[in-house]
């Protein structure tokens, strides 16, 4: 008990951000001084429900002393099952609240808004059901019988011990009147949690014998030395200009000026009357990361925030980002030099290189504790006082399962955030980790309803948190700005919606009027001509044939892997296998790497990309080009798509100034064009193909020819960025749109997909936590009938992304010699590495093997497929790769000497080169 408080008063002390404890602190009438007071009492008696007769009859030697000091009690296997009903955080509840109503006169609301801390501090808060089955077994609790008030009185002396030793007794009759805000509560159970963990570390707080001798002062000082946690970010407003700002923060060019969206992204920041959320809509490539970023820090330090969390869609995006925010952390003023903890949050992040290079930098500091009276070691310039450059940590503690989030700066998927709206274990713990910081979400209009659900809600949560938000999207539809801006601020935002200007900033502050900024666009403007194409691969290949005949680079745009790779095998037979390259998921993580830093480095901005084709060459895509690579092309062909993700592609277009007028560019290409297909564009009303369809659905597809007609049947150019909000919200709205005669076509697709969309939010309400509760009201039942826990597994994701799960797996290959070993073309050596059955791979071979993990395509997400797939797999298991981090668990796909194999009825064949084909058996 006395560790656990301890260690609270020194999180409060040099971890919590101080944003989080003025949260914690403004309901209490003595502010942080009793906000500390109150965490480190509650840390103190989380474990009060262990002094009761179902926790102490475990250990019959223990238990025996207790009988013979008059503390009667059942044995075990006399408690029998009803122990279950009495886990020592319920039981510590039940304890708590009966010692504040009979000692102090709490009544019962009032003692269940502290108490609900101790009975949630294994993850989940209790339900009244709970604490109402265990009342009914008080003997669980209190015994029975003539040793019933002996019960009663240890545990009494030992919460007004309690109460004294840490400074609560004097004040808890002005605490009577407190009512704590429900995210309030959840706070104080994620810091008595993490202090919890922290003192029930061994290594930290060595167990008797070995813990004998120390002084309990000096046990606690030497494990918070041997922990060594970074201490959170303390920003502070530069008061330089914009300009000066990102000068000093990002590697500009030479010459570059700052873009108008960002300058009046930071003003508007500073503007603002406390930090809130802010939404910024600008086209692509205006720079919205580095205005995000920007604004984080002008946010962080208004707010008392500590870190950052940079919210992704995909793994893709997440690894592109993290370079970018540790070159943005490595240009940050801290004190001193001060460590900054930094985290890849995704599930395969450890394959991140530059990750990987932190966590490496970071194996030599050990969690232990340390002894306090040995000699200092030798001074380093990093110790001395004064603003330097931060050392950035991805440290050992913070790396957990369920502690990650908590380190100060993260990126990674979306879903971490998601997970924060999700009922589910240790919930508490993602909210600290989130309250913390400044959240910025990128690519907000890529996520569907079932996904919005968990965002507004998370988004409620983060309002009442204070937490400051920015958005970021190219294209947003009005009334999805307005359900943001509703979310977070609560009440009618609805002038939110009414302003259809580009660019946009909205900025939003909990009561009161929001604030809408329209900069200027930048001089950056291009404007694209769109055509029909037919979707037939001849007419492709012809039209690339006309268009290509003085060389040019075109990117092709498919909504299917099976489109994708149809689409290139009929243009390599025109232009060979080098000049057409394919990209998309189904490649093994590896492979998708190379992948994108090959087509970064061919078709990316002038003056880093090297190496673009002279000729002609075509590069096939799915929909991983819409996001995250910096990629230009002199033509696109794309599938339909909902108009917003169609803007998207345009992006990869005429993205960079190729020369004066283009003049760099092929003559016939210098003006940007798009061609549209996947489409049966001779009926009355178009026929998308079926894929597209499967991927989008109808309504949607429709929605975006009829706002595409006039540009389709004009020719008048599609204007960048003037037509960006026009179009999106005229595909969003709910009026008519498309001629008459799509009418009826148009009704019918809107009802499905209207259907689809309300079966989507309500199944996502089931297992989505409520909103905020009244100040004062107890969180029992907070994550009842939830998940258990979330993480970035399979199943983890499935939980706040609508679709059918996807299977993934490590591929290795065996030889023509029966022999197994990675794939090999692997670069860095990993390849052909050799994998015995009868022992452990070696660490190398280990890692290749983890590089080559691959999503099986849509195929193999139907229940009986994905079973019978599983079943098939599961006849490879090799006992001795389970004792390795890497393999143990894993699905393994043994593909033969030519790289092919059969799985559930479905050949598969895979190449560097196209990736995974799947075809029927």
């Amino acid at each position: 008990m006395d560790d656990s408080a301890a260690v609270a008063g020194l999180l409060w002390d040099d971890w919590l951000p101080a944003g989080v404890r003025r949260l914690i602190a403004e309901g209490l009438p003595g502010g942080e001084d009793d906000a500390r007071r109150l965490v480190v009492w509650l840390s103190g008696v989380h474990d009060i429900g262990k002094a009761t007769p179902a926790f102490a009859c475990q250990v019959d030697q223990l238990a025996d002393r207790m009988r013979s000091a008059g503390l009667e009690m059942g044995t075990a296997r006399e408690l029998g099952a009803d122990r279950k009903l009495a886990p020592h955080g319920l039981a510590g509840l039940v304890l708590l609240q009966e010692w504040l109503e009979e000692e102090r006169g709490w009544s019962g609301r009032q003692s269940g808004q502290f108490a609900v801390v101790v009975g949630g501090h294994h993850g989940v808060p209790p339900e009244h059901g709970q604490i109402k089955a265990l009342l009914d077994r008080s003997h669980l609790v209190w015994s029975s019988g003539v040793s019933r008030a002996a019960w009663r009185q240890v545990q009494a002396e030992l919460l007004d011990a309690c109460a004294v030793k840490y400074g609560v007794a004097g004040r808890l009759s002005e605490w009577r009147g407190v009512k704590l805000r429900q995210p309030v509560q959840v706070l104080l159970s994620a810091v008595v949690i993490v202090a919890d963990w922290i003192a029930s570390n061994p290594d930290l707080f060595p167990y008797f014998p070995e813990g004998a001798g120390v002084t309990g002062s000096e046990r606690v000082t030497a494990a918070w030395q041997g922990l060594n946690l970074p201490r959170p970010w303390v920003a502070a407003e530069s008061g330089q200009g914009v300009g000066g700002l990102f000068s000093a923060r990002f590697a500009l060019p030479a010459g570059a000026r700052v873009r108008p969206v960002q300058e009046a992204a930071v003003e508007l920041a500073r503007e603002m009357a406390e930090p809130g959320l802010m939404v910024i809509e600008a086209p692509m490539g205006e720079g919205k990361t580095e205005a995000a970023l920007a604004v984080a820090e002008v946010f962080a330090a208004r707010s008392g925030a500590g870190g950052v969390f940079f919210a992704l869609p995909t793994m893709a995006t997440g690894n592109a980002m993290f370079p970018r925010l540790l070159d943005w952390l490595g240009r940050l003023p801290v004190e001193g030099g001060e460590r900054l903890s930094v985290l890849l949050a995704h599930s395969k992040a450890a394959l991140n290189e530059r990750f990987a290079e932190l966590v490496r930098a970071g194996r030599g500091r050990v969690v232990a504790a340390v002894d306090v009276d040995g000699e200092a070691g030798e001074w380093r310039p990093s110790e001395d006082r004064r603003l330097a450059s931060a050392e950035l940590v991805a440290h050992s503690w913070l790396r957990g399962r369920k502690k990650a989030m908590l380190s100060s700066f993260v990126a990674g998927t979306v879903d971490q955030l998601l997970f924060a709206g999700l009922k589910s274990r240790h919930l508490a713990l993602r909210h600290l980790a989130v309250a913390g910081k400044v959240v910025v979400i990128d690519e907000v209009h890529a996520y569907d309803t079932y996904m919005s659900s968990y965002l507004d809600r998370a988004l409620s949560w983060l309002g009442a948190y204070r937490v400051p938000v920015v958005v970021l999207s190219a294209t947003l539809p009005t009334g999805r700005r307005r359900e943001l801006a509703e979310a977070y601020g609560g009440g009618d935002l609805a002038s939110v919606s009414s302003v259809e200007g580009y660019p946009l900033l909205t900025a939003v502050v909990a009561g009161q009027p929001a604030r809408v900024v329209l900069p200027s666009a930048s001089n950056r403007g291009a404007e694209v001509t769109v055509e029909r194409l037919d979707d037939d691969l001849t007419v492709l290949v012809d039209r690339l044939v006309a268009e290509l005949a003085d060389g040019g680079c075109v990117l092709v745009v498919r909504n299917t892997v099976k489109r994708v790779l149809q689409t290139a095998k009929a243009l390599r037979a025109k232009f060979g296998d080098a000049n057409v390259t394919v990209a998309h998921s189904s490649f093994l993580d590896a492979d998708r790497a190379v992948k994108d830093a090959a087509l970064l480095g061919r078709f990316g901005p002038p003056g880093k990309s090297v190496g673009r084709p002279a000729g002609p060459h075509v590069v096939v895509a799915s929909q991983v080009a819409e996001q995250s690579l910096d990629v230009d092309f002199d033509l696109l062909v794309s599938d339909l798509c909902p108009v917003d993700l169609l803007l998207q592609r345009m992006g990869r277009l005429h993205r960079h100034q190729r020369g004066d007028g283009q003049a760099d560019r092929p003559v016939g290409l210098r003006t940007a064009r798009c061609l549209v297909t996947g489409v049966d564009w001779s009926e009355s009303v178009p026929v998308p193909v079926r894929g597209s369809v499967a991927v989008y659905g109808l309504y949607p597809l429709l929605r975006s020819a009829a706002v595409l007609l006039p540009h389709l049947e004009q020719r008048r150019p599609v204007r960048l960025p003037q037509d960006i909000s026009l179009l999106v919200q005229g595909a969003y709205r709910s009026g008519p749109a498309g001629p008459g005669e799509w009418a009826e076509a148009m009704a019918g697709a809107r009802q499905r997909h209207e259907e689809h969309q309300a079966d989507q939010a309500s199944r996502a309400d089931v297992f989505r936590i409520e909103e905020v509760g009244k100040a004062g009201r107890p969180l029992f039942g907070w994550v009842a009938a939830g998940t258990g826990d979330a993480d970035e597994t399979r199943a983890g994701r499935a939980q706040v992304r609508d679709g059918r799960q996807s299977l993934e797996v490590v591929v290795v290959q065996r030889r023509v010699d029966g022999s197994l070993a990675t794939v090999p073309w692997l670069g860095e050596g990993l390849g052909g590495l050799p994998l015995p059955v009868d022992a452990e791979p070696s660490p190398k071979a280990a890692r290749a093997v983890a590089k080559c993990g691959l999503r099986l395509p849509i195929q193999f997400s139907y229940t009986e497929v994905m079973d019978r797939a599983i079943g098939e797999l599961e006849e490879f298991y090799v006992p001795a790769w389970q004792r390795n981090p890497w393999l143990a668990g894993q699905l393994i796909l043994v593909l033969d000497a030519d790289c092919q194999t059969h799985l559930a009825g479905y050949a598969l064949r895979y190449s560097p080169d196209d990736g995974l084909e799947v075809t029927s058996a």
